[in-house]
């Protein structure tokens, strides 16, 4: 007598290949964009303390 597929099994096998080939491309991608540009490059922007600028709380201005 045949065995009976175990067609579940051979799904999952599937979505496991197809996810293991999707990470793949997606470190290939990553480790491309990287290659293009360094992230020890210089910024251009100043380096601040991780504060916030002070804004001027003396309240309205308007005089009128």
């Amino acid at each position: 007598m045949a065995r009976a597929p175990n067609y579940g099994h051979e799904r999952r096998e599937r979505d496991k290949n197809k996810a293991a080939k999707r990470a793949a491309r997606a470190d290939a991608k990553k480790a491309k964009a990287d290659e293009r540009q360094p992230s020890d490059a210089p910024n251009d922007e100043p380096e601040t303390d991780g504060e916030a600028p002070a804004d001027d709380e003396s309240g309205p201005t308007d005089a009128a």
